[in-house]
């Protein structure tokens, strides 16, 4: 039974997948938990991909390690930027990610999020790797890297390998949750950047010996649509939609970047 308002008299909207800049979907998520959701009451569903490596901030992050602004992987610069969330740190870099926008309820943060990674547990089981939550508190908060700790917001393999990393916003209407999975990733990447070991030994794709990802998108959305008990209907933003979306990505990259100084 869902946990989220009583059904709404419209579908889900499904999004088409991108691969885009990091600032392009943090605006994207952004419109959709502040514009889009509390003027139309659709909830959406989406996943995409991160066209350069890239650190995302928590919208509460206030420092980082210095040296982040000097790393490359393959002779591209990692691109920072600041995610509409919460959390500490990810590094997107391979990965895939989701993204629930819905109506905010009143129900607790842990049960919202365990609530809506379930469909990821259904689906990752389907394509043969079975996860459960993370078991740690807030000690991530000490930790630069969202990814050094696994809470009950996060999903693990049975061997304890961190490997959904999600994090959450909630506005006075609605509610948005997206997270990293980590499909592809550089572990000498992550070291480089956190200075630290990789919370895995396997990435998601070498677990489920490499399906494609148009499989991959087409299980996980059949099981978001049976977990949340809705239909989900592929709609593509509107000419107009991304109008609004490219003025939020500019005012982004326009913005003073990372006015608070490094931490060292």
């Amino acid at each position: 039974m869902s946990i989220f308002p009583p059904a709404q008299s419209s579908p889900w909207r499904l999004l088409p997948y991108i691969q885009a800049p990091g600032d392009l979907q943090m605006a994207l998520d952004r419109w959709l938990l502040e514009d889009y959701f509390p003027r139309t009451g659709r909830s959406v569903l989406r996943f995409y991909g991160w066209s350069q490596p890239t650190i995302s901030l928590g919208y509460l992050q206030k420092s980082w390690p210095n040296h982040w602004r000097q790393l490359t992987w393959q002779g591209q610069s990692l691109a920072l930027v600041t995610r509409p969330s919460g959390g500490r740190a990810v590094l997107h870099q391979g990965g895939l990610t989701y993204a629930v926008v819905t109506g905010k309820t009143g129900d607790k943060r842990r049960e919202i999020y365990q609530h809506i990674c379930q469909f990821l547990i259904q689906g990752w089981g389907q394509l043969g790797l079975p996860l459960t939550y993370g078991q740690g508190g807030r000690g991530y908060i000490h930790n630069a890297s969202c990814f050094s700790t696994a809470t009950v917001a996060d999903l693990v393999s049975a061997t304890g390998d961190k490997l959904i990393g999600s994090a959450q916003r909630q506005t006075s209407s609605a509610l948005l949750q997206h997270g990293e999975m980590v499909w592809n990733g550089d572990r000498h990447l992550f070291a480089e950047v956190f200075g630290q070991t990789a919370p895995w030994q396997k990435t998601i794709a070498e677990l489920t010996e490499y399906p494609s990802l148009p499989q991959v998108l087409q299980v996980l959305t059949a099981t978001a649509q049976q977990h949340f008990c809705c239909e989900l209907h592929w709609e593509p933003l509107t000419p107009w939609e991304w109008e609004i979306v490219q003025v939020k990505c500019r005012e982004i990259r326009h913005r003073p970047a990372f006015s608070n100084s490094p931490s060292g």
